[in-house]
């Protein structure tokens, strides 16, 4: 039993994990200096569904792959931190659409490009080669999981 294990000590899925834990983690300090400092990483697990167009709970909910109670909850405690506003629906006054607040949007781009300038630190401290080689070897790992149609989806979600 490894009592005090180091990164160099860890499986490969913990290495990895830590390491974008870490990551993220960095890219939310920095997002808190642009002002978003609100932002949680749950909330990047609805923001992917309604970039592309707004939904409705159920709809959000079905792509979750969770329950509307679930993704109502989800939806409440982000439209009161100014992220999403309901809106009714063309054509049908009773569904309200989820929608992206701009601020929302603000963040998706101030987190892209936050996360573009820390792989160019990384790049930089590390090699080019060896990040593109590092990122090639996890996108491997994720097609060989079967993990690449969730990405290309945006149904990405934490292990249950």
């Amino acid at each position: 039993m490894v009592v005090n294990p180091s990164a160099e000590a860890l499986d490969l899925s913990l290495v990895a994990l830590f390491a974008g834990w870490a990551m993220t983690e960095e890219v939310q300090r920095r997002l808190a200096d642009d002002g978003f400092g609100g932002l949680r990483f749950n909330d990047g697990v609805v923001i992917q569904h309604l970039l592309r167009a707004p939904l409705s709970i159920t709809a959000l909910a079905e792509r979750m792959g969770v329950t509307q109670q679930a993704a109502s909850k989800a939806v409440g405690d982000m439209e009161r931190r100014g992220l999403l506003t309901r809106e009714p629906a063309p054509g049908d006054a009773r569904t309200r659409l989820l929608r992206l607040t701009p601020h929302a949007t603000a963040a998706v781009e101030a987190a892209r490009v936050r996360r573009a300038a820390l792989d160019a630190e990384l790049a930089e401290r590390f090699g080019a080669d060896r990040i593109a080689e590092t990122r090639a070897v996890l996108a491997a790992v994720l097609a060989h999981l079967d993990h690449d149609d969730a990405i290309r989806n945006r149904r990405v979600r934490p292990p249950a």
